[in-house]
């Protein structure tokens, strides 16, 4: 696994890495949405075997990188939680608790 650059150098980097998209979420972004990045996230994951490049970036919105994160790692998204903290899933498969 590749090892993540951390501190003050890893700040930098990370500022640097956010400043070549404007600040703005490179998915939304495709979709014609404006929406501001907080993430810079890797394509190929460290966990992976992905390198820490810039070529293996991507800045997305914490929205995006849930759903980016989910399908590279094999997990299921969730939308959210209901009153009774049950997870709200896409679409009506929550129809089974009823």
């Amino acid at each position: 696994m590749a090892e993540r650059i951390r501190g003050r150098k890893g700040q930098a980097l990370r500022r640097r890495r956010l400043a070549r998209t404007n600040g703005l979420c490179e998915d939304c972004k495709a979709k014609g949405k404006i929406t501001v990045a907080t993430i810079v996230d890797h394509t190929i994951p460290l966990a992976h075997g992905g390198e820490d490049v810039d070529e293996n970036t991507r800045n997305l919105c914490d929205h995006c990188n849930q759903k980016r994160t989910a399908e590279q790692f094999g997990h299921r998204q969730t939308v959210g939680t209901d009153e009774d903290g049950w997870p709200i899933g896409r679409g009506a498969a929550d129809a089974s608790r009823a």
